[in-house]
């Protein structure tokens, strides 16, 4: 533990001309006495640390000094090209890899391209929940992504159905790859002894031991092509209905809002444009009544449901209350 610390100090002064006590301690996450006691180590050990002292006093490497304690591990090296979502880096704990990571490619660069990570932390942060939801990090994450990261098979009980029919399985799983969509994680995996993979949502785990043996992966497995394959299946596998609208020009253009943009892209695909005072007649496939209740029900007057009879009831009913409503 010390010895980490030790190399983090002089990575850290390394990268920086010098560093005050209260600085390092803050950086190191101890105090400024162990930073003291330190500093001391290092000069013993022969690293030319040297304090100033006085009021903007601290530290710094004397002679040009550079370690050669630069080499990325593998853990590092990984961390690193997940620096630019740091939420995800914390929650697969994988944040003080990517720290030590940084430092060491800090370490390396030239002292005028030194302040690079920060200036570009500055310009990009990507936050992938969605708005209005408070993200929630499933406890058996970590021990999931340790296992991905070492290509370790893992023993996992999960949740299928829901209500009466919701039970428990448990299978021998070889996780290939960790995918984090809209906030919620997924581990993209296959069953040992099989050849297909499945996606399991993690916060549906209830138990994940890690096995000894490893597994071989296969080469041909490309995580982003597939994770877009079996998305796009979802999506349409879960509209199971369909309903048929007229839509006005404006109903036409704010379509894509309503609905899954990329199903509205298709159905509008094979009609004209109308123009003012003109609509069209198009089939329009959805998850279900209840759920084209809400997405239909954004458009407003913009659009007319003409079939299935239920529901252009349901808008006939809505529209009568809405009257009542607003009109007293």
């Amino acid at each position: 533990m010390r010895a980490a610390r030790l190399i983090k100090m002089v990575l850290l002064l390394q990268s920086r001309p010098s560093m005050t006590a209260a600085e390092l301690a803050r950086e190191l996450e101890v105090s400024e006495r162990t930073v003291t006691r330190d500093a001391q180590a290092l000069s013993e050990a022969g690293v030319p640390v040297y304090a100033d002292r006085g009021r903007i006093g601290g530290y710094r490497l004397v002679g040009g000094y550079r370690t050669r304690l630069t080499g990325l591990a593998r853990g590092e090296a990984e961390a690193l090209f997940l620096s630019g979502v740091p939420g995800a880096l914390r929650e697969m704990g994988l944040e003080d890899a990517a720290s030590a990571a940084r430092l060491k490619v800090s370490a390396a660069l030239l002292p005028s391209l030194r302040d690079a990570s920060r200036t570009a932390a500055q310009r990009f942060h990507l936050d992938a929940p969605n708005w209005f939801r408070e993200p929630e990090t499933p406890a058996l994450l970590p021990a999931v992504a340790d296992a991905v990261w070492d290509d370790r098979r893992i023993t996992a009980r999960y949740r299928r159905g829901s209500g009466e029919r919701r039970h428990e399985v448990e299978r021998e799983l070889e996780p290939y790859g960790l995918v984090l969509k809209a906030g919620v994680w997924y581990l993209c995996a296959r069953v040992a002894g099989r050849d297909s993979f499945r996606v399991y949502r993690i916060d549906r785990f209830t138990a994940v031991e890690r096995g000894e043996e490893r597994f071989e992966r296969a080469e041909d497995f490309d995580l982003p092509a597939f994770w877009e394959e079996r998305a796009e299946q979802f999506a349409r596998s879960i509209l199971r209905a369909e309903v048929v609208v007229r839509l006005s020009a404006e109903g036409v253009r704010r379509l894509p809002y309503a609905v899954d943009a990329g199903v509205a892209r298709e159905v509008l695909a094979g009609v004209d444009a109308p123009g003012d005072g003109e609509w069209v007649t198009v089939t329009l496939p959805v998850e279900s009544e209840e759920v084209a209740r809400g997405q239909l029900g954004s458009l407003g007057a913009e659009v007319e449901v003409l079939a299935p009879a239920s529901l252009r009831e349901f808008f006939a009913a809505e529209a009568e209350r809405l009257v009542r409503l607003y009109r007293g």
